[in-house]
């Protein structure tokens, strides 16, 4: 006597759920230029890593006397895999079957995708594609709703933020619980294409608020790129899955680990001889400060994040000396860098994923100010701004600032934080306003009653903007060094050396206080 028999249903079951929703379904899926879920896994992981939990999980039909008649697979898959033989947990619908709107087996399999990566302490990775529930099935005269001991479906979702990095990817349309699950991501990509975040769908809004839009109208790519809900944009789905990897590369497998230092193959004596013009004599000519940033790190390679999203600000990975690290910089091309409501949101959450997962900061810094203007104010910049200074000033990770240009105002408390490397340049400007605003404030009378109120005032703001030299600063060593310009990596590259060993001592999970 043998299992034979319950082994070849076994196999059967298996094969049934390789199929998803079946041969057709799947060539229509792929005719709209997406991908399946398996195709999807099969590219982002190593080959033959993915350890499926729940391979037959689904809803079998059967006969009285228990034979298979019909299997319906979970339209979620979710499992255990490496990236680069580093450990990760991943979890996606199969948009084959009910469009990706949970059935029973699959609401079980997306729930313990997070219990999975939480259990085994490594990064999780989304790959969404469907809706979130369904009224249908609401009739049934069985128990209703979840028993009140069960903990809240969010939890888990929302610790593991804490413990491994997330990453998520919108794959196609996005709507609901999905969706959510998307914003609580560290990282969030959506195809610039065939993708759409949604909380509600059209026939939703249309029934609702009687506006007949499309799922493009609704969240396109162009809508969450620029209000920050997606991370960043793909070209297609291959763009969005090597962007997840690029961005867990700089990232430890968990808080209790640190971020992996790779050997550095560029001079970390290096010296580029472009920074030494790169910042105009002219106050008022901006600079290519992404440009700036890549002749410092290492082989000029900057992961950016968000970048439609608060554009005055950058927020990026990079590596030093093999050290990977968080970048900030101003983008003076917007606002002049001013840091406005969402830039702000937008460097406090930064530098929150830098504290959590142990990355040093270094901080490239041209900051004119908070936005100001009636805008400004209606956007509520001012509390935002708070939050990001209250952020920086609390920060746990080591920081080096590189004062570049202007360093201005309130908003420039953000760029510093307790323990400081502080280094300027020679065209570093510091004070407690801008010369322009500061001149206008203080000798608005003067300006008035002059014969040629323009030369007076650009005979002040000169006068005014020669006292702003870093060289007295370096004097009184309220800064570490000025430097010459082309001297930053090494320095930088030194600064790195010395702060190596302590970074052992921030490992584990860290405790934020409040957030203003």
């Amino acid at each position: 006597m043998s299992w034979k028999k319950e082994v070849q249903e076994l196999e059967k079951l298996r094969a049934k759920a390789l199929a998803m929703g079946g041969k057709e379904a799947l060539e229509k899926h792929h005719a709209k230029g997406r991908l399946g879920v398996r195709e999807r896994i099969d590219i982002l992981l190593d080959k033959n890593s993915f350890q499926e939990h729940g391979s037959i999980a689904g809803g079998a039909e059967r006969d009285d006397e228990g034979k298979l008649l019909d299997f319906t697979p979970a339209n979620y898959v979710t499992g255990l895999g490496t990236i680069e033989n580093r450990p990760v947990a991943v979890g996606g619908e199969d948009f084959t079957v009910k469009g990706g709107s949970p059935n029973a087996a699959g609401l079980r399999k997306s729930i313990y995708a997070e219990e999975l990566a939480l259990q085994y302490k490594r990064p999780l990775i989304r790959l969404l594609e469907g809706g979130g529930g369904s009224v249908a099935g609401a009739k049934s005269s069985g128990p209703v709703g979840n028993p009140v001991y069960e903990r809240p479906r969010f939890q888990p979702i929302s610790k593991i933020l804490s413990v491994a990095p997330v990453a998520s990817a919108a794959l196609g349309p996005v709507a609901g619980f999905p969706a959510a699950r998307f914003a609580a991501s560290h990282f969030s990509v959506m195809t610039k294409e065939t993708a759409q975040i949604l909380i509600a769908g059209p026939a939703v809004v249309s029934r609702a608020l009687d506006k007949n839009l499309t799922k493009e109208d609704l969240g396109s790519a162009k809508i969450h790129s620029k209000n920050g809900v997606a991370t960043n944009i793909a070209k297609d789905e291959v763009d969005a899955l090597e962007q997840i990897k690029t961005f867990l590369s700089f990232l430890p497998t968990n808080v209790w680990q640190l971020p992996p230092v790779v050997t550095c193959t560029d001079d970390v004596g290096r010296c580029a001889d472009e920074l030494l013009d790169i910042v105009p004599k002219n106050r008022r000519q901006p600079f290519n400060m992404r440009k700036l940033i890549k002749h410092v790190v290492d082989n000029g390679f900057l992961f950016e994040m968000n970048k439609s999203y608060g554009p005055s600000l950058i927020t990026a990975f990079a590596r030093m000396n093999g050290q990977a690290v968080g970048v900030i910089g101003n983008d003076c091309k917007y606002y002049a860098g001013a840091m406005g409501a969402n830039a702000a949101i937008k460097v406090r959450r930064f530098i929150e994923l830098c504290d959590i997962f142990h990355l040093p900061i270094i901080n490239f810094v041209d900051e004119p100010g908070f936005m100001i203007g009636p805008d400004s104010e209606q956007a509520g910049t001012i509390r935002f701004g708070t939050s990001a200074v209250a952020t920086a000033v609390s920060s746990v990770v080591p920081w080096a600032s590189i004062i570049v240009k202007k360093a201005f105002g309130v908003a420039a408390a953000a760029h510093f934080s307790d323990n400081s490397y502080t280094i300027a340049w020679p065209s570093a400007e510091m004070g407690a306003l801008p010369v322009e605003g500061g001149v206008a404030v203080a000798f608005r009378r003067q300006i008035e009653q002059s014969d040629d109120p323009e030369r007076t005032r650009t005979e002040l703001e000169a006068e005014l903007a020669a006292k702003q030299s870093p060289l007295p600063r370096g004097e009184s060593f309220s800064v570490h060094d000025v430097i010459d310009p082309r001297e930053t990596r090494p320095h930088l590259c030194n600064w790195i050396e010395w702060i190596r060993p302590g970074l052992e001592e921030l490992k584990g999970p860290v405790t934020f206080g409040y957030r203003p």
